[in-house]
């Protein structure tokens, strides 16, 4: 890994996860998802580090972290906002949810915010069927929304408050 790329503490825990994942057998996702838990994503550098200290080839490290829709290879912002685009919640309009959310974080679906505060993340299914249209926030889920009620959820993650 780059010098300067990530803190001391970062690497020092990605090495402790690697010997102690050498012991136990298909250590690869445990590994991949210590690893974005450390960093947040899985940058080029990580994943060469993960093939390494694995023994693994670094396209098995990519094909799976890939292949894995919790992993990401781009960084993510502070709070990660997952919208459920499946059928439940698209037949009662979370769209409408997904543009004001748009609007009001000044983002497109997949991307994260120019202040790094928020990923927008459209998803297929949250498993919250009964409280459609549903977002998640992080851990924390808001159902049964309308567009107006969008702009006072993100507020509730803001430092300071308003968004735009």
């Amino acid at each position: 890994m780059q010098p300067g790329t990530f803190s001391a503490e970062q690497i020092a825990q990605l090495d402790a996860a690697l010997q102690q994942a050498r012991d136990i057998p298909g250590p690869l996702m445990p590994v991949l998802q210590k690893a974005q838990d450390i960093f947040g994503y899985l940058p080029p550098d990580v994943q060469t580090a993960i093939a390494r200290g694995l023994g693994v080839p670094e396209a098995e490290v990519y094909g799976v972290a890939t292949f894995y829709s919790q992993f990401t290879m781009q960084p993510r912002g502070a709070h990660v906002v997952s919208v459920c685009m499946g059928t439940a919640c698209y037949v009662k309009n979370v769209q409408a949810v997904m543009d004001e959310l748009c609007a009001v974080l000044d983002v497109q679906p997949g991307k994260t915010t120019k202040d790094g505060r928020f990923t927008l993340e459209p998803t297929r299914c949250l498993g919250c069927c009964g409280l459609a249209p549903v977002i998640m926030i992080d851990d924390a889920a808001y159902g049964n929304l309308k567009p107006s009620d969008v702009k006072g959820i993100i507020e509730r993650y803001n430092e300071g408050g308003a968004t735009k």
